[in-house]
């Protein structure tokens, strides 16, 4: 059995106020007309709350819809994989930890050859533990110790061998990140990525024992998103600072896995295809969450849409993937 209740977090003295500081220049009337089929199939999505575009730099898109305004924060869902990565990342950069160590590390009583599951394994999917998503979602919320629960999942492939997509990878890394740090994943995302960025992370959901949710629920502005996604775009660098490491966003961008269901590539918390023939990254949340990045163009776009549960759903995230290829990765290539 696994003991986690020493990864209580402390919650004293902790502040929730949203702080929104602008890291972009905004284009404002200089937006090419090309972008303006975007903004109509945009405006005929109910479900979409925003759209922005950001190339060289410079905002030359920002719309918001079905009453959300620039500061209304947004559920990202699996869009804060993304961001868990690059805590990992920061944390490496740091030394506070390893990517090729073992998770035994930390939970020593585990069996053994859950003990040799690597952190690396854990950020690609490759843990080979059972996935705690999907149908398996709502049993592992309700338990009554997340991180427990998803280590004691049977092992269904061996580790490094087979990308399994699970959120549960994901938390156990939050799990990590809060004893490797010594401080909560919100303190340490509040001071290692947002402080740095210009804005301030709202707190999110939390497990039983008090360890940050890892891969879901975070919460950010669609500017927030897009900081994060320039960031990523121009190799870890932003305002002047080196705030994550070349290397490790080089090494996000290496395909390490192949989801069964999607068919897409996967790396380190990341996403990758092309779009209208060229190589674009994104991270991806449940319902329409996007960070899509295609640096050959200099191009950071970012949506958010309803995260609900609905018939449409499905047909949204394919409609807003459509739009971005078509609409504005298209039109700022051409």
């Amino acid at each position: 059995m696994v003991v986690l209740a020493d990864l209580k977090v402390s919650t004293t003295n902790v502040a929730t106020e949203l702080v929104v500081v602008p890291t972009l220049r905004s284009a404002g009337s200089a937006r090419s007309a090309a972008l303006d089929p975007a903004i109509k199939a945009a405006g005929e999505l109910p479900r979409l709350h925003s759209l922005l575009v950001s190339h060289r730099g410079s905002i030359i898109l920002e719309r918001y819809f079905n009453g959300r305004r620039e500061t209304t924060p947004a559920n990202v869902k699996s869009v804060s994989k993304s961001v868990v990565s690059a805590l990992v990342g920061i944390a490496a950069d740091r030394k506070l930890l390893v990517l090729d160590r073992t998770i035994g590390t930390y939970f020593p009583d585990l069996p053994e050859v859950k003990r040799g599951i690597t952190i690396e394994q854990l950020l690609t999917m490759q843990s080979g533990l059972e996935s705690t998503s999907n149908r398996n979602y709502g049993a592992w919320v309700q338990s009554p110790n997340w991180v427990r629960h998803a280590l004691a999942k049977p092992l269904v492939a061996a580790p490094g061998t087979q990308m399994i997509y699970s959120t549960g990878n994901t938390h156990i890394l939050s799990a990590i990140l809060t004893r490797a740090t010594g401080k909560s994943t919100w303190q340490f995302a509040q001071e290692a990525l947002a402080k740095p960025l210009g804005f301030s992370l709202q707190q999110w959901a939390r497990d039983p024992q008090g360890v940050y949710f890892g891969g879901n629920d975070m919460l950010m502005t669609p500017r927030q998103m897009l900081t994060f996604g320039e960031m990523y775009r121009n190799g870890g660098l932003l305002n002047g600072r080196q705030i994550l490491s070349k290397d490790f966003i080089d090494d996000t961008f290496e395909p390490r896995g192949r989801s069964r269901i999607s068919g897409r590539e996967y790396g380190y918390g990341w996403w990758m295809r092309e779009m209208d023939g060229r190589q674009a990254y994104y991270a991806w949340g449940f319902g329409g969450q996007y960070i899509v990045l295609v640096p050959s163009l200099e191009l950071t776009v970012v949506s958010t849409s309803a995260a609900t549960v609905g018939e449409d759903r499905r047909d949204h995230r394919r409609t807003v993937e459509d739009i971005i290829e078509q609409f504005v990765v298209a039109a700022v290539g051409s």
